[in-house]
């Protein structure tokens, strides 16, 4: 066993003090530690975008970070997303309602990259979604229901309130 640090973070609201193996990813923090398995493996070397996780509102691989540089962090997950158990999020419903997924293993990387780009970027052009996305890799969409849901979720946003905005006051 290695050496072992204890590291203090908010997680989708949830403030959580732990102690971790210092060589211990975020990624596989969130996912075996604390359980929340929406933050996805796939490369495991930052190419691929499946395990995109907000930290302190901007976009990180989880597999690049160790647990313990999360330290004093607010993170945002894919879990952390929705305002509530009973309500998705505007980029989770227009994902929903574009066919912006399909396996489902590229979308948690999806929907916290456009959080933060759509937050930075509230009127997109389609050229602009196309590169926001460019880091992460879908194999089954085509990514063109991608596109049309990022699109409808930029324009859904312009049009609400601060209540469906996700955990840690990230503002899409």
């Amino acid at each position: 066993m290695g050496e072992k640090r204890t590291v203090s973070l908010v997680v989708n609201g949830t403030a959580y003090e732990e102690s971790v193996e210092t060589r211990l990813t975020l990624a596989d923090f969130l996912r075996h530690q604390l359980g929340l398995t929406g933050t996805h493996l796939g490369c495991e070397h930052g190419v691929c975008g499946a395990c995109t996780v907000l930290v302190d509102g901007l976009s990180v691989r989880a597999c690049l970070m160790l647990a313990v540089q999360a330290g004093g962090a607010d993170i945002t997950t894919v879990e952390g997303i929705a305002p509530s158990k009973d309500r998705l999020h505007p980029l989770q419903e227009a994902f929903r309602d574009n066919h912006g997924l399909q396996c489902g293993f590229c979308t948690p990387g999806m929907l916290t990259t456009l959080l933060e780009f759509l937050r930075n970027n509230p009127s997109p052009s389609e050229g602009e979604v196309r590169e926001a996305i460019s880091g992460n890799l879908c194999r089954c969409t085509g990514y063109q229901g991608i596109i049309d849901a990022a699109l409808d979720a930029a324009e859904r946003l312009r049009g609400q309130d601060a209540t469906a905005r996700p955990h840690g006051g990230e503002s899409p």
